[in-house]
């Protein structure tokens, strides 16, 4: 097998330069703490291989969007990180105000007012070992791409939602944003395999707890707004503004309750309406779960609520809104 040896900088780029690919259409630019730059060519947005992030895991993230020119929900977003770098000892190499400056300005660079940003808090390059103590400081990556919308299918027909069997995190690890997320990723699998959308995790003893990057919820017969404790979840910020929303509909007379409380298998195969959560579809509806219909088989009506009012709030709210334009 005869393989190249590259020694100098020059033959690097010229490597690079031929490795556009079709999926990077997409990433409008990034910043990076290791350039001390924004980059806008999708072929330089790359990250050393001695990163802690890459090789052990050992960083953090958050994704969330920018809808016409505002941020939605960034201070929730910022709470969880913060919360997520404390319980790992790290922390972020940026005070709070200069990291939302980045985030405004690499969002601006990519020059889309709808977009997806995610940002990534590593422990830092130094040696391949685990020792955290020989990296040379924590670095910072804003990644901002176009956001594409969900297929009209889902919305009108509604969605497919499958049982998975993969360990979930469980205990301290689920309440953490890592970025060790080999067991969402084997989710996301066992939902392709098994002709799904979209799949849920369950316990032992019938507890279901979360998709591979998705919550739900459920409105029972009862018409109430129930999702799963976050107890040994991740807490997630849309979800948990439905869940604010829910409790306002509650006052409203729309619902009788809303709450998180241990959900298991039975409260699924019985729901009115299952209703899935995440920064990238807002709110979806479920009306096939394991191969049965879930209450009509139809899309409900609320579904049809919360996906008015999470649009709404993402436009005309000024209290969840930070203005990049």
């Amino acid at each position: 097998m005869d393989i190249r040896i590259i020694s100098g900088l020059k033959e690097v780029l010229e490597v690079i330069e031929n490795k556009y690919l079709p999926h990077m259409n997409d990433y409008l630019a990034m910043y990076s703490s290791w350039y001390g730059a924004i980059i806008t060519d999708p072929r330089a947005m790359l990250i050393p291989m001695d990163d802690h992030m890459v090789h052990r895991g050992d960083g953090v993230f958050e994704a969330f969007k920018c809808v016409e020119g505002n941020i939605y929900q960034l201070d929730a977003h910022l709470k969880r990180l913060k919360r997520s770098l404390e319980g790992i000892g790290l922390s972020s190499p940026v005070g709070d105000k200069g990291l939302v400056e980045i985030i405004c300005r690499t969002i601006y660079a990519g020059g889309e007012k709808n977009c997806i940003i995610r940002l990534y808090i590593s422990r830092g390059p130094g040696d391949f070992s685990p020792k955290p103590h020989m990296s040379i400081g924590p670095q910072l990556y804003v990644v901002v791409t176009r956001h594409r919308e969900v297929e009209e299918r889902k919305r009108k027909k509604g969605c497919s939602l499958v049982l998975s069997r993969v360990p979930s995190k469980g205990g301290f690890y689920a309440t953490i944003k890592s970025c060790n997320y080999l067991p969402n990723v084997l989710m996301k699998k066992d939902a392709h395999e098994k002709g799904a959308d979209y799949a849920i995790g369950i316990e032992e003893d019938g507890r279901v707890t979360e998709g591979a990057t998705e919550n739900f919820a459920v409105i029972s017969p009862e018409r109430e707004f129930l999702t799963p404790s976050f107890e040994d979840i991740l807490r997630g910020t849309t979800v948990s503004r439905a869940l604010e929303m829910a409790r306002e509909m509650v006052r409203e007379g729309l619902l009788r309750r809303a709450e998180e409380r241990p959900l298991y298998l039975k409260d699924l195969q019985r729901a009115r309406e299952i209703l899935v959560f995440g920064t990238t579809m807002d709110v979806l509806p479920i009306t096939l779960f394991e191969g049965e219909k879930v209450g009509s088989g139809e899309v409900g009506e609320f579904y049809r609520l919360f996906y008015e009012r999470l649009q709404r709030d993402m436009r005309e709210n000024p209290h969840v809104l930070t203005p990049v334009w």
